[in-house]
């Protein structure tokens, strides 16, 4: 769905960015509001009359984003008049009942005084309940969204042998709930903002105090302002719009659907930004190792973890370079393969009509095509496709002679390997870059390789993810942060957070630092 720029008129859309003043008499408030909403029939009006003088009152509300409890709840309370004492005059203009009901029966703290009908439209449509006095041009609105929404349940993405199994709902309040939970301290601040001219998407900008860098803040929180867009639908919306180098194929901002890895990456001084109506939160300053992480290598023992870090990174270059390799090797270098696998490979090519890097696009094409169907497919119907897909197509094509046994294998291998990059956005990444460099391969050689593994590396160090590098701690190199970036050494040495995120207070725990 596109992001379309305002034109002319800062707020877009007719005219919502003039100030319309609400009208003193109740009828014409309530007209103007059905009229806004087309008549819409989930837009409940409830009409009330004061106990004193009989003023009428009209509490407004959609239908399926409030909970009824709450509506009950604020209207009663506010509706909660008390008769004064012996000898005082009774309030009956609606002037008094309306400051009566402002200053002294809504006591929740979640009321606000609205002054024209813009606020009253977007306080309706954010699941407030608006009450309205005749003959007061002014509306109060008390905070009483809720409705349906998804249970918290196990992250469908991002899964974990041992850890927490909550992941985020699209419910706002929730996932704040669900960090705040797991970091009990006054110092994760908070500052929420609502984007998109159209949808009004609320957001929340979560950080540590004094953990964080404030020039990053600050520099995150300016960019959040100028965003102009229609609409924002998903974090995905943020993310395209937040990042640096838009023509890169590498992410630079992280997201996850898990609280706990949220709560670990506040805790060394990153900023997270969550986002009403999607499951997925955002990190930044996002280097690429941190794409390589899981919340999971800090609840295993270190070495276990370590072993898993550098199974994960050589999976990457397989996923990466493995069909270029192949191809270049069968192409170019034969002399590199020792002679009786040169053979084996050769006699099971014989009959093969296309050459070794149409072969393997080929190959490369019909795994891709599995994947996405398999994906797109409810689930007990994608993974039986995706098995039974790939076993039938690979032993036919074989059979008819189409590709040789051993392009089967690597093709096969180098797409397991892909599934073991924990993100699923830099898995993305790196099965784009694999069709590049297949090229290379196959028209280059090792040569070729090595000149577009070169190119890869120089973009990655010159990336940037909220002026943080990309590639850090290892370009620039940092002494102190090596020992949890390959590696991981034990807890008990972790003493210090990364050098180029901490801000005040670099110590994890008390006693000199291990680095």
């Amino acid at each position: 769905m596109p992001i379309r720029k305002a034109a002319n008129k800062p707020e877009g859309n007719g005219d919502r960015g003039k100030q319309s003043p609400l009208s003193a008499a109740l009828e014409d408030t309530v007209e103007q509001v059905r009229s806004r909403l087309g008549n819409s029939p989930d837009l409940v009006i409830r009409n009330y009359k004061s106990i004193i003088n009989e003023v009428p009152i009209a509490a407004l509300y959609i239908n399926a984003i409030t909970d009824k409890n709450l509506v009950d709840a604020f209207v009663e309370q506010a509706m909660a008049f008390e008769f004064p004492g012996e000898g005082v005059a009774i309030p009956s203009a609606p002037e008094d009942i309306y400051s009566y009901m402002k200053d002294k029966a809504v006591s929740t703290g979640k009321e606000k005084v609205i002054e024209d009908l813009n606020s009253l439209l977007e306080a309706l449509l954010s699941g407030d309940t608006v009450l309205l006095v005749d003959g007061i041009a002014e509306a109060l609105s008390g905070m009483t969204s809720g409705g349906e929404s998804r249970a918290i349940s196990e992250a469908a993405t991002q899964v974990s042998i041992r850890g927490s199994k909550e992941a985020f709902t699209e419910g706002l309040g929730t996932n704040i709930a669900l960090v705040r939970r797991r970091i009990k301290s006054p110092d994760l601040w908070l500052e929420t903002m609502t984007v998109g001219r159209v949808t009004r998407t609320d957001m929340t900008m979560m950080y540590m105090h004094g953990l964080a860098d404030e020039g990053a803040v600050q520099n995150l929180r300016d960019k959040l302002k100028a965003i102009d867009a229609d609409s924002i639908l998903e974090s995905g919306y943020i993310e395209q719009l937040l990042e640096e180098n838009r023509f890169s194929p590498f992410p630079t901002l992280y997201n996850t659907e898990r609280p706990d890895s949220v709560a670990g990456n506040l805790l060394e001084g990153r900023i997270a930004l969550l986002i009403d109506g999607t499951p997925f939160a955002l990190i930044l300053p996002a280097t690429f190792f941190v794409f390589m992480h899981t919340v999971e290598d800090y609840y295993q023992r270190y070495d276990i973890s370590t072993m898993i870090r550098v199974l994960r990174l050589i999976c990457l270059v397989i996923s990466l370079f493995g069909p270029a390799i192949f191809v270049a090797a069968l192409n170019f270098h034969q002399e590199m393969i020792p002679t009786p696998l040169l053979i084996n490979l050769a006699s099971q090519r014989e009959g093969v009509p296309f050459p070794t890097f149409i072969e393997a696009l080929m190959m490369e094409f019909t795994f891709e095509i599995i994947r996405e169907a398999g994906i797109r497919m409810p689930s007990p119907i994608g993974q039986t496709v995706s098995i039974i897909g790939g076993l039938v197509l690979g032993q036919a094509a074989v059979q008819a002679g189409i590709v040789s046994p051993a392009m089967v294998i690597v093709v096969s291998l180098t797409g397991i390997c892909s599934f073991t990059t924990p993100a699923f956005n830099m898995a993305l990444s790196i099965r784009v870059l694999r069709f590049g460099i297949m090229f290379a391969g196959a028209f280059m050689g090792l040569y070729g390789i090595a000149i577009v593994g070169l190119m890869l590396v120089a973009h990655m160090c010159s990336l940037r993810s909220l002026g943080v590098p990309y590639m850090s701690p290892i370009a620039p190199f940092a002494p102190g942060d090596q020992k949890d970036v390959l590696v991981r050494i034990p807890l008990h040495f972790m003493k210090t957070r990364p050098r180029l995120t901490r801000n005040k207070q670099g110590k994890r725990q008390p006693g000199p630092d291990a680095s």
